[in-house]
């Protein structure tokens, strides 16, 4: 393994855009009782619910896929909607907007459904979807606080128990050398492990000043400045890093403490944007993870790595992950184009989960997990305190979003 990469091999997950695709499959045949109101020998209708940057990437890739045909799609911005429309070719019927889009959108049956929000909408938006029948894609994080990551929790176990599909979206769990080189630690390849690191470096979003409505915070990442409509930059960003560590890990940690505060010029939302958060498990496990935000030109890292007795394990988003050890290595590889392939990756397991049947829905436990414990990081560090996720559970406490003025 060289030191010279692919230029390709450093797109950040902000700077990709919908350009990139998969390769388009051919039709696929379903089983007339896997999806809804179709007959065999046809694709499965899919729902798009945000249509956003990301979301209008999702949707790129749903249709380049070939196993799906979007027939209907949602946002909130009517403009946003129908522009989705034009280029996916749904009929502008099918294209609905305001706050009830949703609900709109699932009353006209669809077979699986993409959520591509803002996080604060999935409780409400998983919990009908899964009322109505559908398979269900996510994006991270699962949600802004506490109750509703245990709501989104409890529809996820409906969902398995209705025989349907429940994926959440992160993507360094789909990479091959993400999932050998963990797997290889597990197995003992760097013995016990000590500590663990992880940082997630990027640029803070836009901040404008605050409107009437929060109308003015729901497009291009503005809300991940909003506790309440993103969860924060940890919550949001860092979980990427977070959730490398606690599959490492294997499982959620028992407590945290550290330090958070705004450094970005001109704020105007709540969220911090510089974290030092310490993690302890219950087997006496540390995790260090640290975070910055600010428009300093540093560059992007979302990096975990793994400090054992013998060795230690190396990941990193738009780098590499290998082992060095005093017993045994391994070689890993370059991480390339992860931001559109795993999401690629996940798109297609999502399609051969429904096709085939499989409801065991791996990503439920560990992406609601993860959302919680830098839940438990924003608070702990935001209180300057130690916190345990017993107590974090225990306070229950939940964000209040003002709608009013929105359209409806």
């Amino acid at each position: 393994m060289g030191n010279t990469k692919n230029t390709t091999t450093n797109i950040t997950r902000r700077g990709f855009f919908s350009g990139a695709g998969a390769a388009v499959l051919s039709f696929t045949i379903i089983k007339p009782s896997l999806v809804r109101g179709t007959q065999a020998n046809t694709r499965i209708e899919a729902g798009c619910i945000g249509l956003g940057g990301r979301g209008r990437m999702i949707a790129g890739m749903i249709q380049q896929h070939g196993g799906y045909q979007i027939t209907a799609v949602a946002d909130y911005f009517e403009q946003v909607a129908k522009a989705a429309g034009q280029q996916f070719k749904v009929p502008e019927s099918r294209c609905f907007s305001g706050l009830s889009a949703y609900k709109k959108l699932l009353a006209g049956k669809v077979d699986a459904v993409f959520l591509e929000t803002p996080p604060y909408c999935f409780p409400d938006h998983v919990e009908a979807a899964v009322k109505a029948g559908c398979h269900v894609y996510i994006a991270k994080p699962l949600g802004c606080d506490v109750p509703g990551c245990l709501r989104i929790s409890k529809m996820g176990q409906k969902a398995t128990a209705d025989k349907k599909v429940f994926l959440a979206d992160f993507q360094t769990r789909t990479d091959p050398f993400y999932i050998e080189g963990i797997k290889r630690v597990q197995a003992g390849a760097i013995g016990k492990i000590a500590m663990l690191s992880s940082e997630y470096n990027d640029e803070s979003f836009s901040d404008p000043p605050k409107t009437a409505t929060i109308e003015s915070r729901l497009q291009n990442l503005i809300w991940v400045n909003d506790n309440d409509l993103g969860g924060s930059y940890l919550v949001n960003a860092g979980i990427h890093a977070v959730d490398v560590a606690l599959w490492i890990a294997g499982s959620p940690p028992v407590s945290a403490m550290g330090c958070s505060r705004i450094a970005r010029n001109n704020p105007n939302g709540d969220s911090h944007d510089v974290f030092s958060v310490t993690y302890e498990f219950a087997n006496g496990l540390i995790l260090n993870h640290r975070g910055e935000h600010l428009r300093n030109r540093f560059e992007f890292r979302c990096d975990c790595f793994a400090q054992g007795q013998d060795g230690y394990l190396e990941t990193g988003y738009t780098s590499r992950v290998r082992i060095l050890g005093n017993k045994t290595g391994y070689r890993g590889g370059d991480v390339e184009n992860l931001y559109p392939r795993g999401a690629e990756r996940n798109i297609d397991t999502f399609h051969k989960s429904i096709i085939n049947g499989i409801y065991d829905n791996p990503t439920l436990e560990p992406s609601v997990n993860s959302t919680l414990a830098t839940i438990l990081g924003r608070e702990a560090a935001g209180r300057n305190t130690k916190l345990t996720w017993d107590e974090v559970i225990r306070e229950n406490i939940g964000f209040e979003v003002d709608l009013t003025g929105l359209k409806a």
